[in-house]
C-alpha cells in the first residue's frame, strides 16, 4: 500500500514537502503525530490524526505517538486566541495512559514487527533541559524573523486578541521543533504528521533538523474537518464526542455517526474507516439509488463505533436505537443499561411519582392522571386505553385501572408510557 495515494484518495492531505513520497517510497519510514494531553480521553477531532498514523502502519510505515507532556504544559497558539490551563505531572501521566489504552484499538504497540507503533512522551527529555541549553543549544538556530513569519504568531499579534501572546507560547513552536530533532537522533524519524494549523509547527522542525544536523526531514499534514454546512466537526448541543464511554456513551458515539448528512457520510466514510476504495464506492452508488436507507451513514457508524468501543456495543446501540420502532421493544428496553435508558429517551416529558405508590399497586389511571399529568382525566386514558392507544414500556395495557407493579420499572426506576404513535413520557420513581 501507498501511503501518500492512499491519503490521497481519501481526502486526507492538505500539504506535504517536496521529497516526502519520495522518502517513503524507497524505504519504510518513521513518523511521529502529537497528541495533546489535556484531557484523559481523546475525541472525534483527534480521529483524523489517529487514523493517519493508522494508514501509515500499514503501509508498513512505523508510527510514533508523541503525548505533549512538556509541550501541553506550554499550550499551542495556534488557531487559539487564549492560552491554555497548565498541567501538573501526575494528571498529564494519568492521561497518557489513558490516550495509550485508546490508541491501542487503532495501532499495534505490542507486536514484534519492526514497525510496531511507539508511544513517547516529549517530558521526558524536556524535564531536565535547563532554560539555558536551550536557549543556547536550540534558540540560536531559528531566527526570531522566521519564527515571526509563521501564521499561529502572526495572527495572535495582528489584533485578533487583545491579550496578545505571552513569551511561554511564543516559544511553543522552538519546543515542538525540538521534539522532532530529538526524535530524528533517537528514533531516526524523518517525517512529522499533523493537522494542516500545524504546518508552521511542524516545518520549524524540518528546519532545526536542516541547521543542527543538515540532515532532510518531512512534513505532511491533512485538512482540518469540517461540515458541509460549515458547522464545526464533532460539536455537538452537550460538547466534544469523546471516546471514552464515560464521557460519551457508544449509544451516543454511534448516533452521532448515525446522523450526519449524506454529505458528509461520503467525505467521513473514506477519512475515518479502512474500507478499501472499491467498498466505499459500492456504499455511495448504494446511497445514491436509495437515499433514504441511508447505506454509508450505517457502515459508517457501524465502522467507527466498533473500532472505538466494541461489536458487542455495536449491537446494543443499533438495538437500542430501534426501540421506538422494534416489535421487540419490550424486550430491548429490558435489557439496555440506565445510561442508554435515559439518552434514547432525553428531551421527552418526566414526571416523579412516589416507590411507594407504585409498589402498593396504585390504578394505572391514578399514577397517570393525578400523581403524573401524562393524561387530562382518567375518562381520556379509559376511552384511549379501550382503543389500544395506551403502552407502558411498550406493552399494551388492556385495562386503565389495572395496578401498577414494580416489575414495571425499568433499571428499578423508570416507565416508559406511550400514548398514541408518537408520544411518550417518562415516569421516575422516588
Amino acid at each position: 500500500m501507498n501511503f501518500v495515494e492512499e491519503l490521497t484518495w481519501r481526502g486526507m492531505i492538505h500539504q506535504m514537502m517536496p521529497g516526502t513520497e519520495e522518502q517513503l517510497n524507497k524505504e519504510m519510514t518513521t513518523a511521529y503525530l502529537g497528541i495533546d494531553p489535556t484531557a484523559d480521553s481523546l475525541h472525534i477531532g483527534h480521529l483524523v490524526g489517529v487514523m493517519m498514523l493508522k494508514h501509515f502502519q500499514r503501509a508498513g510505515h512505523k508510527p510514533i505517538a508523541l503525548i505533549g507532556g512538556a509541550t501541553g504544559m506550554i499550550g499551542d497558539p495556534s488557531m487559539k486566541s487564549q492560552e491554555r490551563k497548565l498541567l501538573d505531572e501526575a494528571t498529564l501521566r494519568h492521561n497518557q495512559e489513558a490516550i495509550r489504552a485508546q490508541l491501542s484499538k487503532f495501532l499495534d504497540f505490542d507486536s514484534d514487527a519492526p514497525n510496531a507503533a511507539e508511544m513517547v512522551n516529549n517530558y521526558d527529555w524536556m524535564k531536565e533541559f535547563s532554560f539555558l541549553d536551550f536557549i543556547r543549544d536550540v534558540g540560536k538556530h531559528i531566527t526570531v524573523n522566521y519564527m515571526m513569519a509563521k501564521d499561529s504568531v502572526k495572527k495572535r499579534l495582528s489584533g485578533e486578541s487583545r491579550e496578545g501572546m505571552s513569551f511561554t507560547e511564543f516559544s511553543y513552536q522552538l519546543c515542538q521543533g525540538y521534539d522532532f530533532l530529538h526524535l530524528y537522533r533517537e528514533k531516526g524519524c524523518r517525517l512529522q504528521l499533523g493537522g494542516s494549523d500545524q504546518w508552521g509547527n511542524i516545518t520549524t522542525g524540518t528546519e532545526l533538523i536542516r541547521r543542527t544536523e543538515g540532515g532532510e526531514a518531512y512534513a505532511l499534514t491533512c485538512p482540518l474537518i469540517t461540515k458541509a454546512d460549515g458547522g464545526k466537526f464533532g460539536k455537538t448541543e452537550s460538547g466534544n464526542v469523546w471516546l471514552d464511554a464515560r464521557y460519551t456513551s457508544p449509544y451516543k458515539f454511534y448516533q452521532f455517526w448515525l446522523n450526519v448528512s449524506d454529505a458528509d457520510a461520503e467525505k467521513y466514510i473514506k477519512i475515518f474507516t479502512s474500507l478499501s476504495r472499491e467498498e466505499i464506492e459500492a456504499f455511495v452508488a448504494e446511497q445514491a439509488q436509495d437515499p433514504g436507507a441511508r447505506p454509508l451513514q450505517k457502515r459508517l457508524a457501524k465502522e467507527i463505533t466498533t473500532m472505538v468501543h466494541s461489536a458487542e456495543d455495536y449491537e446494543a446501540a443499533v438495538e437500542a436505537s430501534q426501540i421506538l420502532f422494534s416489535n421487540k421493544a419490550a424486550d430491548i428496553l429490558h435489557r439496555i443499561d440506565e445510561a442508554t435508558l435515559l439518552q434514547v429517551f432525553e428531551g421527552v416529558p418526566s414526571f416523579e411519582v412516589s416507590r411507594a405508590d407504585i409498589e402498593a399497586g396504585m390504578p394505572l389511571a391514578e399514577l397517570l392522571v393525578e400523581k403524573a399529568q401524562v393524561f387530562p382525566s382518567k375518562g381520556e386514558m379509559r376511552k384511549m386505553t379501550q382503543n389500544g392507544g395506551v403502552m407502558i414500556n411498550k406493552e399494551k395495557i388492556a385495562d386503565a385501572y389495572a395496578p401498577a407493579s414494580a416489575d414495571m420499572l425499568l433499571n428499578g426506576r423508570y416507565m416508559i408510557v406511550q400514548k398514541g404513535k408518537k408520544n411518550y413520557f417518562l415516569i421516575i420513581a422516588k
